[in-house]
């Protein structure tokens, strides 16, 4: 079909101007922050319900169309990229609250809803909702649910995973689903809803979720921390988790801050210059639990761990101070990173690091490392930046090289090749390095029962 009778098809299902083929839109929502796949829509659906959804997926089954579902379009596996003519759906206008329940401490929204809205509706209820990072402003839950999205208090609250009590899917056939419907308890078999986390939209489109919340945090306090080595960071780490519990873990290094205080005009913690910086947080409830983080502090100091540290002293510090680590994302992105999102255990961290660290160095001196990530749960984020006389297409080629011996190296580790950004098209072709193929072939088939017709997001996460 051509795009105009797509446009004509779907508006009959889901209602006049609701679908765009003007090539702003082709480009806006054809892509996501990737920029190694060029967006090649088809045209673009702005569907407003399950409804709606589920009229659009039967729709592409009958006349063979692809589909790719669109949220915040964040991410940085390209799981968002329509580059082969997909028709998109674009969740953007499904952002409502459909059901907030007090007793059940849980909140029912559409896919669409932007993460720092759900965020502060739960604030607005005297609740929390934990899953946080850098993108929160943007990206949507269905999105976060998708790619089972992890972020900057994963050492205390876990993925989003953990926080999704019930999910109102379309599958790949075009039939509702209504998983868990918000139970605590419910020991009834497979539960589907864990198939659709993380499965990147290619078993079907989440149209609703219904999310666990959980109290506010209380006197949210910052330190960063200059170490000489990655293995004193761990020691900052685990003399912390001695003695007190933490909602967050982060490290950096000095190559990124020294970025992101040049981009942004933030100062820097402290004068003195380390390799890398740690940034914890706590809930310094009392002054007991002060007393304590300041006498871990001193100790870290006398064993040579730790060389200055910060603490915040109210609000607007700690904002200051968490910016020093969320900034640095959007920061590089100036430079054209090639990012790489790594998990091991968190005890092999350094010499894994170190390891990576070495071949990058010896095998391509030209180029820029930039390291940070979420310590504290053993993700890591590798960033490679493009020399500034190289030529784009050559330094994503001579890239690819680099993720094969450094997949490899996490392989070895018995480590993650996508830890929170998903597979998409950029991890697809490595897949094998974190997956058996056992693992991979019953992945297939889940794949098929639940998108007979393949079009579900195709060739995305596998190629069958």
């Amino acid at each position: 079909m051509t795009p105009e009778q797509i446009k004509q098809a779907v508006e009959a299902l889901i209602g006049v101007d609701r679908v765009r083929l003007d090539g702003e839109a082709l480009d806006i929502y054809g892509r996501d922050w990737t920029k190694i796949h060029t967006p090649r829509p088809r045209a673009i659906a702005f569907p407003r319900s399950t409804e709606d959804v589920q009229a659009i997926v039967k729709f592409a089954n009958e006349h063979h169309i692809a589909l790719v579902p669109s949220g915040g379009r964040t991410g940085l596996s390209a799981g968002a990229v329509a580059a082969n003519d997909e028709l998109v759906l674009v969740m953007d206008y499904m952002n409502k609250v459909v059901e907030f329940n007090a007793v059940d401490r849980s909140v029912t929204v559409q896919a669409g809803m932007i993460t720092e809205q759900l965020q502060q509706f739960a604030e607005e209820q005297g609740l929390y909702y934990p899953v946080d990072f850098a993108s929160a402003g943007s990206s949507q839950i269905g999105g976060n649910i998708s790619t089972n999205a992890g972020g900057i208090k994963v050492i205390k609250y876990g993925m989003t995973r953990d926080w999704v009590l019930g999910l109102k899917v379309v599958t790949g056939k075009g039939e509702v689903l209504d998983l868990n419907k918000g139970l605590i308890k419910n020991n009834t078999g497979y539960d589907l809803r864990h198939l659709f986390i993380g499965a990147e939209g290619t078993l079907g489109i989440i149209t609703e979720a219904t999310i666990k919340l959980t109290r506010t945090p209380r006197n949210l306090t910052v330190m960063v921390l200059g170490a000489p080595t990655m293995q004193d960071v761990m020691e900052v780490l685990k003399s912390f988790q001695s003695r007190m519990d933490l909602t967050a873990f982060e490290f950096f290094s000095e190559n990124a801050l020294s970025k992101v205080t040049a981009h942004h005009q933030l100062q820097r913690p402290f004068d003195t210059v380390t390799p890398y910086y740690a940034l914890l947080e706590f809930e310094a409830e009392n002054e007991e639990v002060m007393d304590t983080a300041m006498q871990v502090f001193e100790h870290c100091m006398e064993s040579g761990w730790v060389e200055d540290g910060v603490i915040s002293q109210n609000e607007t510090q700690l904002r200051n101070l968490w910016s020093l680590r969320e900034f640095i994302s959007e920061t590089i992105s100036h430079e054209t990173p090639y990012k790489n999102d790594l998990a091991v255990v968190v005890s092999r961290v350094p010499e894994f690091l170190k390891e990576v660290d070495t071949f990058v160095e010896e095998t391509y001196p030209g180029f820029e490392i930039v390291w940070f990530g979420h310590i504290g749960d053993g993700n890591l984020h590798l960033n490679i930046l493009k020399p500034k006389d190289m030529d784009k297409d050559a330094f994503f080629e001579q890239c690819h090289h680099v993720s094969d011996k450094v997949f490899t190296i996490t392989q070895a580790y018995g480590g993650s090749v996508s830890a929170e950004h998903g597979v998409g098209l950029v991890k697809k072709d490595f897949l094998h390095f974190s997956r058996s193929l056992e693992e991979i072939a019953y992945m297939k088939a889940i794949k098929q029962a639940f998108d007979p017709n393949q079009i579900m997001n195709p060739g995305k996460m596998l190629d069958i």
